[in-house]
């Protein structure tokens, strides 16, 4: 059986102007010295990495590896999460997106969107030469200000929304697959693709494209209070990437689901660092174990209560207490009986 790999990091909210967080050779010090075997990189933080150099040289690809080797990691995948927000995004969210984009584009959402695309193809190509098999983004968003409305929708405005969001990832998904990688979408809510029916409704669109997995994070779903680990059943064969991140939900008297316009530490919905939360990891690292999934345990941090520091630290041993080492042998193998054909066929009174 394949074996999960880990464990890894996201970087994105630990990289900043301060040593070591402010160039990809200390930040990668600083994780392996927690015990880090990889780590995952946000594409557009400059302080870290370059894409469009990434798409172009393989002289700078192997750098980075070679970087990342210095200090006993691997690279698990790049995100372009910023990136994918801005491929599609509605004129709601327009000046508060703004700030992801390049200063050229802002203001120009056609100028921002064809940006966003083309560096999604850069990913697709920085992916294939960094040897990955697997890329992280978000799917952006042009239905989620109707996803609890009122007044009522009208008819068909949620399959317009779906159409079009096909229309501009189907492109991408294709240079994806001529790079031989699987663009994977965290199902976020804030996207249009937030869980497992808005997946489907997206996968149908584009054909069931080979290249649109999914990006399993659950703590978005202990928030939604979906069966996070029926998901894996259900969706197993498209899960190619995996955020471990925590979460937990509890409802009070004065708010539960729809709890958003309180600070994070006052929502019944919030996440936490790993083993604050209530997400069932055993399960999880179970269930992808089970099912074959031998992509990387990849820590994303986020959490209202405790340092990011402390949240890393703690993030690396909990991880790995729950890889698992998968039995090259059944349990009950000591009391084979040694049968053969004849001696089965036998047991089953065949040819009497």
């Amino acid at each position: 059986m394949k074996e999960i790999k880990g464990p890894a990091i996201f970087l994105a909210q630990f990289a900043g102007d301060a040593p070591p967080f402010n160039s990809l050779d200390a930040i990668a010090g600083w994780a392996a010295g927690l015990g880090y075997k990889g780590v995952q990189i946000p594409s557009w933080d400059g302080r870290l990495f370059d894409l469009k150099r990434a798409a172009e040289s393989q002289d700078y690809c192997d750098e980075v590896l070679g970087t990342l080797a210095k200090h006993g990691l691997a690279l698990s995948e790049l995100s372009t999460h910023l990136q994918g927000q801005l491929v599609a995004v509605h004129p709601a969210y327009d000046e508060a997106f703004d700030g992801f984009a390049a200063p050229e584009v802002r203001g120009n959402p056609k100028a921002r969107q064809e940006w966003a695309a083309q560096q999604l193809r850069y990913a697709a190509q920085a992916s294939k030469r960094l040897g990955l098999k697997a890329h992280a983004t978000f799917s952006g968003a042009l239905a989620w200000p109707y996803v609890y409305p009122w007044p009522q929708r009208p008819a068909g405005l949620i399959e317009t929304a779906f159409d079009e969001l096909a229309r501009r990832w189907t492109p991408i998904l294709n240079a994806f697959d001529e790079a031989g990688i699987d663009l994977c979408y965290e199902l976020h809510p804030g996207e249009d693709l937030f869980d497992g029916t808005t997946f489907e409704m997206f996968l149908d669109r584009v054909g069931n494209h080979a290249r649109c997995n999914i990006l399993y994070d659950p703590s978005h779903f202990v928030l939604q209070q979906l069966d996070y680990l029926g998901f894996i059943d259900r969706y197993h064969e498209r899960i190619r990437a995996f955020h471990v991140k925590d979460a937990e939900f509890n409802p009070t008297a004065s708010q539960g689901v729809y709890s958003g316009f309180a600070s994070w530490a006052d929502r019944a919905g919030r996440f936490r660092s790993l083993g604050d939360g209530q997400a069932d990891f055993g399960g999880i690292f179970s269930k992808l174990t089970q099912y074959g999934f031998d992509g990387w345990a990849v820590l994303e941090w986020e959490c209202c209560i405790k340092h990011p520091e402390q949240g890393a630290a703690e993030g690396a041993p909990f991880i790995a207490a729950h890889l698992i080492r998968t039995t090259e042998r059944a349990f009950d193998d000591f009391a084979s009986g040694g049968t053969d054909e004849a001696a089965n066929r036998r047991l089953l009174g065949i040819d009497r």
